[in-house]
């Protein structure tokens, strides 16, 4: 049997218990092709659920490169000439098929599995929570999907052509030897939306920490619904997400895990637990000794307005490496670096946030023509964040506003890539070098035009040999 995604290899079904205050994460032995014996209780059905989030932090998704990939290929890092030149390829556009995100695409895929497998048993299962447990898996098979169509595929308001465009395919059974075709674009996102919309309706209001709740799934259908230009929708579903901003006060500490004030959905990162140190996607080393894979671009951390608004704190620090008795200063990269006195690198996994659905209210009101709710909902952001806020702005300025307040707000936070997509606006990285001060060496590619095929990653050769229906993304 292939090793690929739609021929899977035989290997354990690692299921996990995500901590909460009373419960640790256990590690069952599952075999992953399940048999009807390993789905039977509704303790079988939690694990399994717990087994399909553990795979949600594989390396190729928020344990790697889901963490970092949307800002690499982005105008908000600069390839640092001290690292190891991890992800050179994806910052620079030179993907191919024999050089993509294939793990992403693997790690997706098993993730999808497994989720199948959970849905398959439930429809025979009448036991506790299982309404809950289907909305998770459904959520959860959305949410991969996601991910796979906004790097392999277009954003449907990307270019007028999207909708039709290729999509990926949406699997719904677990079966290791299906060879399906990737579906178009608006029809992958149909898909989406069915489970999204089905979750929405059996997921609990609350659920234990590191898993989804109501919150999640609304905000994940604002998303998806403000890609898909459904902007009444995503004004609908961002309305529906309770959970409070964070104040200014609160920002630092979101990202040193002192507290969690509108995070929605995020996976403990504890030991003896996971304790994975996923920090390394940036950087290593002290902050006088830092080994940066990628900083803060020079771009970027001129447009934080320095002592008004708290993200700059919040999200970059002044980093530096002693070179050969020369001291070298970095904009460090701040999210995912370090709890207070912690081991460098070792945070919790922070993947929605209740910031995402104002400003996409903002953004989906600007479409709708009402100028006025838009800039609410951005003041809404700006008043949590700057000590000055500035406000007012109508027509063109008000968008350029909200766009620029979503970089701000969402920098290194796996969104500036997509955001560039669906705009179908051009990557412009502005020149500058790798150092603090914009000296340095510069990134090899400063400019990809709006439009380039390459702004779709290449599915790997490795799959399209195992698939025969497969067709790979045009210029590759």
């Amino acid at each position: 049997m292939k090793n690929t995604i739609y021929k899977l290899t035989i290997v354990l079904f690692i299921a996990g218990f995500l901590s909460s205050c009373e419960q640790d994460l256990e590690q069952l032995p599952f075999d992953e092709f399940a048999t009807e014996n390993a789905f039977k209780t509704a303790a079988d059905f939690e694990n399994g659920i717990r087994g399909v989030y553990l795979q949600l932090i594989a390396g190729g998704l928020y344990g790697g490169n889901m963490l970092s990939t949307p800002d690499v290929m982005s105008d908000n890092t600069t390839l640092s000439q001290y690292g190891r030149f991890t992800q050179r390829a994806s910052h620079n556009f030179q993907n191919s098929a024999n050089n993509t995100l294939r793990g992403t695409y693997q790690n997706a895929y098993s993730l999808i599995y497994r989720a199948n497998q959970i849905l398959f048993y439930a429809e025979g299962f009448e036991g506790e929570n299982k309404n809950n447990i289907i909305a998770e898996a459904k959520a959860l098979r959305a949410l991969a999907h996601l991910n796979l169509v906004s790097f392999f595929g277009k954003i449907p308001t990307q270019s007028g052509d999207a909708n039709s465009s290729l999509g990926v395919a949406y699997l719904l059974e677990a079966d290791p030897n299906i060879e399906p075709a990737r579906l178009t674009v608006q029809e992958t996102y149909s898909f989406i939306l069915d489970d999204l919309l089905d979750a929405k309706s059996k997921i609990n209001s609350t659920n234990p920490e590191g898993r989804m709740g109501k919150d999640a799934v609304n905000l994940l259908l604002s998303r998806v619904y403000l890609y898909m230009g459904q902007w009444q929708n995503a004004v609908d579903a961002a309305n529906a997400v309770t959970t409070p901003l964070a104040s200014r006060d609160d920002v630092v500490g979101i990202w040193e895990d002192t507290n969690k004030e509108g995070v929605i959905f995020y996976i403990p990162n504890e030991q003896p637990v996971l304790g994975n140190n996923i920090g390394v996607t940036w950087s290593q080393g002290g902050v006088t000794s830092l080994i940066p894979e990628y900083v803060a671009s020079f771009q970027l951390n001129n447009l934080y307005d320095l002592g008004n608004d708290i993200r700059r704190d919040a999200y970059i620090f002044d980093g530096s490496v002693n070179n050969s008795g020369q001291v070298v200063n970095f904009n460090g990269i701040k999210k995912l670096y370090a709890r207070p006195g912690g081991q460098p690198g070792t945070v919790d996994y922070k993947i929605l946030r209740a910031e995402e659905a104002m400003l996409n209210k903002a953004e989906a009101y600007f479409k709708l023509g009402n100028e006025t709710a838009a800039r609410q909902a951005l003041d809404q952001i700006r008043t949590r964040r700057y000590l000055t806020p500035p406000t007012g702005e109508t027509g063109s300025s008000l968008l350029s506003a909200i766009m620029l307040e979503r970089r701000l707000e969402f920098a290194f936070e796996y969104q500036r890539l997509f955001d560039l997509k669906r705009w179908g606006l051009p990557l412009q990285r502005g020149g500058a070098g790798d150092l603090a001060d914009g000296s340095g060496t510069p990134s090899d590619v400063q400019n990809i035009a709006a439009g380039d095929n390459k702004f779709q990653l290449p599915i790997a050769q490795e799959s399209l040999d195992a698939n025969p229906n497969l067709v790979q993304n045009p210029g590759y």
